[in-house]
């Protein structure tokens, strides 16, 4: 139970269930957005009576309520953009801003002929297995012969 009780309190799973939470009250208000305004407007331009999330299209006695999908796909929309816009493109920002530029430069490498790791070319003894190399010290860096 003590395992359990400190998965739970760890600060990525209380963020993640603060977030699910958040997330689904803010779906329900654009919902509710879309609902209440959007769609009677583009009922009123596309001349259907009342809510447009009501619309449908019959073949052969099969009601197809296209109104409702059209409803939930401006719904998923509208809360993606606000997700992308107030949150990721803030945090990619930050992340930048606070993040210092890494340089990855290394050195080059040869393998060590004891243990076969990756050595710098320069070394006079292998970090992995501390066999001394036998080979002279070589420049770190090599100019091609002409």
């Amino acid at each position: 139970m003590k395992g359990f009780r400190k998965f739970l309190l760890r600060g990525n799973v209380v963020d993640l269930a603060v977030g699910i939470v958040i997330g689904a009250a803010f779906t329900a208000v654009v919902n509710g957005f879309v609902t209440a305004f959007l769609t009677p407007i583009i009922g009123l331009v596309t001349r259907q009576s009342g809510n447009f999330n009501n619309a449908v299209f019959n073949v052969n006695g099969v009601k197809f309520p296209y109104g409702a999908f059209i409803g939930a796909a401006i719904s998923f929309v509208i809360v993606a953009a606000v997700v992308y816009f107030c949150v990721v493109l803030p945090v990619n920002k930050l992340t930048e801003k606070f993040t210092p530029a890494s340089e990855d430069v290394e050195a080059p490498k040869k393998d060590c002929p004891e243990c076969l790791s990756s050595i710098p070319v320069a070394a006079t003894r292998c970090s992995f297995c501390t066999v001394e190399l036998a080979e002279a010290r070589q420049p770190a860096v090599s100019l091609p012969k002409q």
